[in-house]
């Protein structure tokens, strides 16, 4: 019991430290702040979430690149763009993301936007059908993929195949949480904080493994499924508020 609250204490010490309004200055989430309506918002963090594995640096320079390509107007692009408006997209490139991916996720967000009531709509009422992020995430992919489209699939993490869906459960943190430093954005009310499961990635990962919060050796599904549980120990309302410090012991302390 002793070590279980020393490791609460030390985690939230991280949290407290990582929690800060500098974590923006080396974090994608900087792009999506650039806006202030609700969908502009929804847009380019989905976007930027979607596009943020590699390098961080070139991660936000390219979401920033993609927000210029569409006239620094995500929602209204997506509704209206014009056939010469996707063409110039084909140009864009990130990693193995490229422009056909690209106008692939303008037309499905359109379709979402007009015949599903906007990102928001599709994965509440997902999370709803079972009160689960996973259900949540499956019935977003089901939505996603209504257009023809198999070789973006690659870009969507599947959970019904085990993936551990980091950069969507990032985005879904982003909407939904909301503190008193304001880094997320919470702006969405239907998925409740304490229902959210964390973004595992090489770092969260890492360090969860070497402070006993994770046993699981492959980064997958089942991996978030415990890491996330072991947090919910330490706080059962809002347990993914330790991403801030299990990922900057791993990125900045490299623990």
């Amino acid at each position: 019991m002793t070590e279980l609250f020393d490791l609460k204490a030390f985690l939230d010490e991280k949290y407290e430290h990582y929690n800060q309004l500098f974590f923006i200055e080396t974090d994608p989430i900087q792009v999506p702040k650039l806006f202030t309506e609700k969908e502009d918002i929804e847009i380019a963090a989905f976007l930027t979430a979607t596009i943020a594995w590699g390098n961080r640096p070139s991660i936000i320079k390219n979401a920033g690149r993609l927000m210029r390509l569409m006239g620094e107007q995500p929602h209204n692009f997506v509704l209206n763009a014009s056939d010469d408006d996707l063409k110039a997209l084909q140009r864009f490139v990130h990693r193995t993301f490229n422009g056909d991916d690209c106008v692939y996720f303008i037309r499905s967000l359109q379709n979402i936007y007009s015949n599903h009531g906007g990102l928001q709509a599709v994965f509440e009422n997902g999370y709803h059908s079972r009160n689960s992020v996973f259900s949540a995430l499956q019935h977003f992919f089901k939505v996603f993929f209504e257009l023809p489209g198999e070789r973006t699939r690659r870009h969507v993490s599947d959970v019904e195949k085990g993936a551990a869906a980091k950069r969507l459960n990032m985005f879904l943190r982003w909407m939904a949480r909301n503190d008193k430093c304001k880094i997320d954005f919470g702006i969405w009310s239907g998925i409740p904080v304490s229902g959210l499961m964390l973004p595992l990635d090489v770092h969260t990962g890492n360090v969860a493994r070497k402070l006993g919060l994770l046993t699981r050796k492959s980064n997958d599904w089942k991996a978030v499924e415990e890491v996330t549980t072991a947090l919910r120990v330490f706080d059962p309302a809002d347990p993914v508020k330790y991403d801030f410090a299990l990922f900057g012991l791993g990125a900045f302390e490299k623990f």
